[in-house]
């Protein structure tokens, strides 16, 4: 590749899918950022990480030659031997134990021919123990957004939602620091034109700010304790039935979509019949004028969008929380047209497409269930081998069999010591396993456990397809490897399957061959080629060549078994752990604008780390002086899981009695103390609510006692 040739692909941060450009100089190593001034999402803008992703590709760190512990320790080793140590090794446990004695971890960092070719292998291997970091953010929400509307999605489009919405309710997102460009682009554009926001937010933040941009009330934020989203949604629906009653002239609710496109009302309604809305403010810790008055906005406008974050997903009731948004969104007819919907705000870059292609337990790409006998049918035609058609275990559910009904697992580009909750068990279970292969650029805390490493590229020396928040397919394009024994996870994943089960099915010309089958199996991806997704990209779903794709979803029905909508009336849940004597803090976490996830790129990038160097922990100014702590000392965090160190920062950004941290910093991750319970449903953890305990480090490293009262 030329020094003077740019190429034009899309972010690695966030799921907003900002195009970038990226140019390779004289050296390898010498990669470089370029903004792309008519990109379709971001329109040239960006945001620190994205102007800052290019600082990791030739970082210090990166693996270089694949690598194989040996006495417990790693050593250089060809990539020959690292295939036929995984190939052995994934044929024996098979045949000692049975196929779903290994799990699979796919990746939202990497992209959607890769899921779909890790899936297909998993599959093929005999099980459908296969999934990825979505497990950990939004399942709940795909749950929910599937069984009730169709799709597991963003209803709407950013575009169509800038354009349109009146009213933005956004619950427990933060897009002013984790969607930067979708907050200032989309978000602040349509404000700036008139629209209002209302925030529900247990954390002040960088959303909460950038919306104060004038003097009138027009913009809200709800600061509810953690673990209360169901009683003030319920709060707001039954205000808005209760007004209907009194004044149906003004249409509080929409009586015709009601009959004409839902089911379950009566169910809602008669669930909040002895619903006591001054009790349950008061347990949600916000005046209920205040949430009266979110619900009029709300209700009143034309035009009312929802947006849906991990906030209200990752808690145990996460599947009925999202129920909950999608019954205000039902009942007031917010559905099915521009400017409406229930969105939920994609972390990661691939979240969106890593679940469209199938790398979960439960479904095969489009989102087809495994134990429906003519999906899988249909996809077993195009595959040429049966695939079991029993659901699979999920990512949190595979590390608590580790060493159990779990002996291998073969990660592709994800670090569960990090990501999942209760990190200190997860490094436990890992040393459990007879196997563990990692592919992945650098090495994470995760990788440190492997048996076998493979070093592969990273996402600026390879192409491929990647799905943003809104349903966009776009094309990712690469530069030249910057080191020369690195491999494309795509060439891994080819090159073990075709080894381990001796036959061509696992052998593509390129990423666009992938992709071609990847569009026969998923109904959705259908109508896309390669080339037609241009630069432009496709909003799914795109059922046959010339769609040009939906901005919105519903206009004419919804997917369910029915053709309606689906409301179902649910009731509040509390934390599977709450504040008690021996830890009476609730805990709580959110990301941060500087940092990605686990921190794996963003920590060794020069600018991001510059900004955010260390984990700290938010602290009420009350329970700060009940505690003795002032703000920058050092604190010991604890809960029954764990402890880390971090600086105090006190601030009424944060509730009285509520603590709030962050994951991206290794020894100090707030997942060494939260909590592994999972929703029933989704099986996402409960990263949103812990109880848990704060004191002052003193100088030998112990915590020191509250100050008395």
């Amino acid at each position: 590749m030329s020094s003077e040739e740019p190429v034009k692909t899309i972010c690695p941060y966030c799921g907003v899918g900002c195009g970038i450009q990226v140019k390779q100089g004289e050296e390898p190593g010498d990669v470089q950022f370029m903004p792309w001034g008519d990109a379709p999402v971001n329109e040239g803008r960006i945001c620190i990480k994205g102007g800052a992703a290019t600082q990791v590709v030739d970082h210090e760190d990166r693996l270089t030659d694949p690598l194989i512990k040996e006495d417990g320790e790693f050593r250089e080793a060809t990539w020959e031997e690292a295939y036929e140590m995984i190939v052995s090794e994934m044929s024996r446990i098979r045949d000692e134990y049975n196929p779903d004695a290994m799990g699979f971890f796919g990746s939202s960092k990497t992209m959607n021919e890769e899921n779909y070719l890790l899936q297909k292998l998993a599959r093929r291997y005999g099980t459908n123990n296969v999934d990825n970091c979505t497990r950990m953010c939004h399942a709940s929400t795909v749950w929910a957004l599937r069984t009730s509307l169709g799709a597991g999605a963003m209803t709407n489009s950013m575009e169509d939602l800038e354009e349109a919405a009146d009213v933005f309710w956004i619950q427990g997102a933060n897009p002013g620091e984790q969607h930067p460009i979708a907050n200032s682009q989309y978000f602040r554009q349509a404000v700036l034109e008139g629209a209002t926001v209302i925030q529900v937010d247990p954390h002040a933040n960088k959303t909460t700010r950038s919306f104060k941009i004038d003097e009138t009330d027009r913009h809200m934020h709800l600061q509810l304790k953690p673990g209360t989203d169901i009683p003030l949604l319920n709060i707001v629906i039954k205000t808005i039935l209760e007004r209907h009653e009194e004044e149906p002239e003004k249409g509080w609710i929409d009586e015709e979509f009601i009959e004409a496109r839902t089911e379950g009302f009566e169910h809602l309604k008669e669930t909040l019949e002895d619903f006591d809305k001054e009790a349950a403010a008061e347990e949600c810790g916000v005046p209920l004028e205040d949430i009266e008055l979110a619900a009029e906005k709300y209700a009143m406008a034309n035009n009312s969008a929802i947006f849906t974050g991990m906030g209200m997903s990752q808690h145990t009731c996460g599947v009925d929380n999202v129920q909950n948004e999608i019954n205000l969104a039902l009942i007031t007819g917010n559905l099915g047209r521009p400017g409406t919907g229930v969105n939920p705000l994609r972390g990661q870059n691939n979240v969106q497409g890593t679940c469209d292609v199938g790398a979960m337990p439960n479904v095969l790409p489009g989102y087809q269930l495994v134990d429906d006998d003519e999906a899988r049918k249909s996809v077993e035609e195009v595959w040429g081998f049966e695939i079991p058609d029993e659901p699979g275990l999920t990512n949190v559910e595979i590390s608590h069999e580790a060493g159990k009904s779990i002996q291998g697992l073969f990660i592709m580009g994800e670090n569960p010591v990090m990501s999942e909750p209760d990190g200190n068990q997860v490094e436990k279970r890992l040393e459990e396993l007879e196997f563990i292969a990692v592919q992945d650029i650098f090495m994470t805390e995760t990788a440190k456990f492997a048996d076998v490493i493979l070093p592969a590229t990273t996402w600026a020396e390879r192409g491929g397809t990647v799905t943003n928040t809104d349903r966009r397919v776009q094309r990712m394009r690469g530069v030249d490897k910057v080191h020369e024994n690195t491999k494309h996870d795509l060439d891994i994943l080819m090159e073990i399957g075709s080894r381990l089960f001796e036959e061509e099915k696992f052998r593509f010309e390129d990423v666009e061959d992938v992709f071609e089958e990847l569009r026969q199996v998923c109904p959705s991806y259908h109508g896309m080629t390669y080339d037609s997704l241009g630069e432009e990209g496709i909003h799914w779903p795109c059922y046959e060549p010339g769609d040009e794709g939906d901005l919105f979803l519903y206009e004419d029905g919804f997917e369910t078994e029915s053709g309606l909508g689906q409301i179902e009336g649910v009731r509040h849940q509390p934390p599977a752990e709450v504040p008690d004597e021996e830890y009476p803090l609730l805990l709580t976490t959110g990301r941060l604008e500087e940092h990605y996830n686990t921190g794996t790129m963003s920590r060794r990038s020069p600018t991001l780390n510059r900004q955010q160097p260390e984990n700290f922990v938010d602290v009420h100014p009350t329970d700060a002086e009940h505690y003795g702590i002032e703000d920058g000392d050092m604190v010991t965090l604890k809960s029954r899981r764990g402890a880390i160190e971090v600086k105090a920062q006190v601030t009424e950004d944060t509730k009285e009695g509520v603590v709030w941290t962050t994951p991206h910093f290794a020894a100090a991750s707030a997942n060494r103390l939260t909590n592994d319970v999972l929703d029933d449903r989704a099986k996402i953890p409960e990263y949103k609510a812990a109880a848990a305990e704060i004191a002052i480090t003193v100088g030998d490293g112990s915590a020191a006692e509250p100050a008395d009262d």
